[in-house]
């Protein structure tokens, strides 16, 4: 049942807890497709709503005049797991390897459609990074995203998310897979190191500069009869 909404409606964010626990399912039932329900057996929702290993937050609108102001109609599912045994350690600084850096991944996060385009997905996901930077160990929130869910992968970017890989049928779903887009968010200062085309980037930027440099020497230096500079070998910043 969609539920009423006011014009302009009073929403908060607030631990989920054990009462949430039905309609956490229903949401996820109704939000996911039905291959991605498997996922989520129950040990998952109790573990949710028990705080067992996963943080969370519910976005509840205590403008509803249904008699469910305290009802979720939002949230997001997260755990921290060890840096050295994340799929994105490769991408970290060096010293991630180390056995007390851990890493941020978002499990779940949803919406009802009669409460979307009002920020509060984006709500959702700051609660996560505030609660990343507010570890001392943490580096970074990272996360999987479909291929085709284009204003999911339009949000990750407008939050400064950075698309780190694309993974091709990561996906299963009815049978067909589906290509995934691995997004990571840097906190502390962390970052990963540069992906090849950054890297190819870097040294076309440093070569143009480099050769830009050497022309404005010849130029300045063809009035001088006889004479030419020897160019000294640069050293590259990479």
């Amino acid at each position: 049942m969609v539920p009423l909404t006011a014009c302009h409606p009073t929403i908060s964010y607030r631990p989920i807890r054990p009462s949430d626990l039905e309609i956490l399912e229903q949401l996820h039932g109704e939000l996911f497709p039905i291959s991605w329900i498997y996922r989520y057996e129950s040990e998952f929702f109790q573990n949710v709503v028990h705080g067992r290993g996963i943080v969370s937050w519910a976005a509840v609108d205590h403008s509803r005049d249904d008699g469910k102001s305290d009802e979720l109609i939002g949230f997001v599912t997260a755990r921290v797991v060890p840096a050295k045994d994340s799929e994105i350690v490769d991408l970290l600084n060096s010293n991630s390897a180390e056995s007390e850096w851990s890493l941020v991944y978002i499990l779940t996060l949803g919406v009802m459609n009669s409460y979307r385009n009002l920020g509060i997905a984006s709500s959702l996901i700051l609660e996560v990074i505030k609660y990343t930077s507010s570890i001392q160990t943490c580096q970074a929130v990272y996360l999987h995203v479909i291929s085709y869910n284009i204003p999911a992968i339009h949000l990750y970017k407008k939050m400064s998310f950075k698309c780190i890989r694309k993974l091709p049928g990561f996906y299963l779903i009815d049978g067909q897979h589906y290509d995934s887009y691995l997004f990571v968010y840097f906190v502390k200062g962390s970052r990963s190191p540069c992906s090849p085309l950054e890297l190819v980037m870097v040294v076309v930027r440093y070569i143009r500069i480099g050769f830009q440099s050497i022309i404005a020497k010849l130029w300045s230096d063809e009035r001088k009869v006889g004479r030419w500079c020897r160019c000294k070998e640069a050293h590259s910043l990479i």
